[in-house]
């Protein structure tokens, strides 16, 4: 029967014809396979694409979560006198709109040494007010609590850190200052040693190996963050004094190192920077966190392009594999295709048969990849494990990517990127070997049959 010359585009019969060339017969064997391996390749694509950068989102927002949980969106330094008026700074910030907290600390380098093992140290003296603001330090102790903290007289420390010195919680750490006391022959190093009282993990190889907490009296005194100035009245001291009568005509007046700032909007730095320098406070150097992570987060963007740039080539490859198995499977229907010309069917009817035959095989691949890179990522960090168990090889190592485990954050408006990319890409895969097949002449296709 003729077919008719006003069918609609995109009709049943065209949708039938397509479908017929989808499934294999035994003489078409081997364009079917190129077809589902084509379909295969898409697949892989869309998955690779969809968890490498879901496992990037996910790597950069938990650097993000873990360094701005405990420095700060802004560190504030003091400049022209001594940050000893940190508690009315501090007070006067958390009031400004946008400030969500402030903390003041004490810190200083140091070496720590345990049981035979000593490395360089971080050490940041806080009260517990302070910590408690800081969620995720406070809940990251796994060993001994941060209760009682003031008056503790003991020392916080990661896990990695306890690891390296060879202690657990109860044993000594000694911590060695070079900028100690004062001599006739020259400055004697600081010695002093402080109990463990809380072992923490933090999930990040920096904070968890070098960083150590102390309570904020006992760092201001070993740090020596302190003045004395005479009391009012004792201006004149007797020479004779006893050591009681100097300690009563002197009062101490704690210092602090800087403050960290905690503002609702990471991005709104700007904004809250003018806001802070408008108030009413003493004159501060600030330093946003962008500013101190620029080149470390400038670099993960440039690495999220060019990996995506890279593994695009595996769907472009893809794509030029369904150009071949069409042209493959429009030479074998060279005949098919002069007989339904002869019926009738337009050029217009071939080109979409053949478009609907390729789009399929894209479509489909791009739906499975999908699939499978969505359930792949939102199970990263367990088959990332599973893997290493398996296999006995560390697999993303924390000592170099800085974390003890591989996050993963989906990004919808990402999926869909790559999803259309591989739907686009599979279309204009179909349009020459479509075109090729409209413009079969059916007198001589038939000829040589």
């Amino acid at each position: 029967m003729l077919l008719n010359k006003g069918t609609r585009p995109f009709s049943r019969f065209e949708w039938m014809v397509a479908g017929r060339y989808l499934r294999a017969r035994r003489k078409e064997a081997f364009i079917s396979v190129i077809a589902s391996l084509t379909m295969v390749g898409v697949a892989i694509g869309v998955a690779t694409l969809i968890v490498v950068m879901s496992v990037m989102n996910g790597f950069r927002a938990e650097l993000l979560t873990k360094i701005l949980g405990l420095n700060g969106h802004f560190t504030a330094y003091p400049i022209e006198s001594e940050f000893t008026d940190y508690e009315e700074t501090i007070a006067t910030i958390q009031n400004i709109p946008g400030v969500e907290f402030a903390v003041f600390f004490v810190e200083g380098q140091v070496l720590a040494s345990g049981r035979g093992n000593s490395t360089g140290v971080t050490v940041r003296g806080m009260n517990e007010e302070n910590l408690e603001k800081l969620k995720l330090l406070h809940g990251a102790a796994v060993q001994g609590g941060w209760d009682g903290w003031d008056d503790s007289r003991g020392i916080g420390i990661g896990y990695r850190l306890a690891q390296t010195l060879g202690v657990s919680l109860g044993d000594q750490v000694q911590i060695i200052n070079p900028d100690g006391a004062m001599t006739p022959f020259g400055t004697t190093p600081q010695i002093r040693s402080y109990p463990v009282n809380v072992i923490f993990d933090l999930g990040m190889v920096e904070f968890d190996s070098f960083y150590m907490y102390m309570p904020l009296e006992p760092a201001q005194d070993y740090f020596k963050m302190f003045t004395e100035v005479l009391r009012p009245g004792f201006e004149q001291l007797d020479p004779l004094a006893s050591d009681e009568e100097i300690d009563a005509a002197y009062e101490r007046i704690n210092q602090a190192t800087a403050a960290e700032i905690f503002i609702s909007n990471p991005d709104d730095t700007a904004t809250i920077r003018e806001r802070i320098q408008a108030s009413p406070i003493r004159p501060l150097i600030l330093t946003d966190w962008q500013q101190r992570n620029e080149t470390f987060f400038s670099a993960l963007q440039v690495e999220r392009v060019v990996m995506f740039t890279i593994l695009s080539m595996i769907i472009l490859v893809a794509a030029f594999n369904i150009i071949s198995s069409l042209i493959m499977l429009v030479k074998d229907k060279s005949s098919d295709i002069a007989v339904l010309r002869t019926m009738g069917a337009s050029r217009g009817a071939i080109m979409r048969i053949f478009s609907i035959t390729g789009t399929t095989i894209g479509v489909i691949g791009t739906l499975v990849g999908t699939g499978l890179g969505l359930v792949v990522a939102a199970n990263a960090e367990p088959l990332r494990a599973f893997i290493s168990n398996t296999l006995g090889v560390a697999i993303f190592p924390p000592e170099v990517f800085f974390l003890s485990s591989l996050p993963s954050k989906t990004d919808p408006v990402e999926v869909t990127v790559v999803v259309c990319l591989a739907l686009g890409l599979s279309f204009l895969a179909t349009l020459y070997p479509a075109w090729r097949a409209a413009q079969y002449d059916p007198v001589e296709a038939l000829r040589y049959e």
